[in-house]
């Protein structure tokens, strides 16, 4: 099946995920790709001596990080070329590169396969959980960000705007996707996926984009911390100081104190006041 995002996002995304891995363990290189029509092509790689790896293409099944994403989980060997478990389709690439350990992450999504990381070395290197951990982390981190561009894109399908406006339901729907973007990102520590994140936050509120109400006067820049329009995001759709802190973690004093101090960016006297104003600086949908 293959992804509806854009091709180089997928390559950024994957650029990204391979870079952190060759920071966060001890191998000196590192590779990897997402699946398109059924197999995982190499985008990114990192360290290599040579060319060996580049168009690599890996099939499920097939070699080492075929394995891996066959069985969902973690595979690995310190003798590349003698392993008797997988198959040796590419071995011209592995061992055109000298690796002769290799690991071998899965990135899964929803209990199926989406790609592999791949981390190696020109010798024998032990493989353990100082190793293997990290690994997981940065597959899980990609496996992560595809989930929610998988949602906004599923979202975004189900919507067929008119030329001027969404009727209310429609718009509806939309606010409570936006809300429920907001709650995701709210569980999300990492900076660059958090960035990613509000790529497609802005791309929600382009899509919500009614033309504003006329005004007499200008309406003053506001600019609200993420928590700030995590919380307004939520009182937008009714939910009570209470419920906001489960959705979003947080204790409902500090809930509180979000919605204070977004009521005082917004200039406004009441919840319902915030919102409308945050609606119409653009805001929220």
């Amino acid at each position: 099946m293959s992804s509806t995002i854009p091709l180089d996002a997928e390559a950024d995304l994957v650029a990204h995920a391979v870079r952190e891995l060759s920071r966060r363990t001890r191998f000196p290189v590192a590779f990897g790709g997402l699946i398109e029509d059924g197999v995982v092509s190499v985008t990114s790689i990192i360290g290599s001596r040579t060319h060996s790896l580049e168009g690599l293409r890996v099939r499920p099944e097939r070699g080492l990080g075929g394995r891996a994403m066959t069985e969902l989980r973690p595979r690995m060997t310190s003798d590349y070329g003698a392993s008797q478990q997988i198959t040796h389709d590419y071995d011209g690439f592995i061992l055109g590169e000298g690796l002769r350990t290799l690991l071998a992450i899965p990135i899964v999504v929803g209990g199926r396969s989406r790609g592999v990381l791949y981390a190696g070395a020109w010798e024998e290197t032990p493989v353990g959980g100082v190793s293997t951990a990290p690994a997981m982390t940065v597959a899980e981190s990609v496996a992560s960000e595809l989930r929610i561009r998988d949602e906004v894109e599923r979202r975004m399908r189900s919507f067929s705007p008119r030329p001027q406006t969404f009727s209310p339901s429609r718009l509806e729907e939309l606010r409570e996707s936006f809300a429920d973007l907001r709650s995701i990102s709210a569980d999300i520590t990492d900076a660059g996926m958090r960035e990613r994140l509000s790529l497609l936050e802005r791309r929600l509120l382009t899509v919500a984009g009614d033309e504003p109400p006329v005004t007499t006067a200008p309406v003053p820049t506001v600019h609200l911390s993420p928590r700030e329009t995590d919380v307004l995001a939520c009182a937008a759709l009714g939910a009570t100081n209470a419920e906001i802190a489960s959705q979003l973690r947080l204790r409902e004093g500090t809930v509180k104190a979000y919605l204070g101090t977004a009521m005082s960016k917004l200039d406004a006297s009441t919840r319902h006041a915030a919102v409308a104003r945050a609606r119409r600086a653009g805001l929220l949908p």
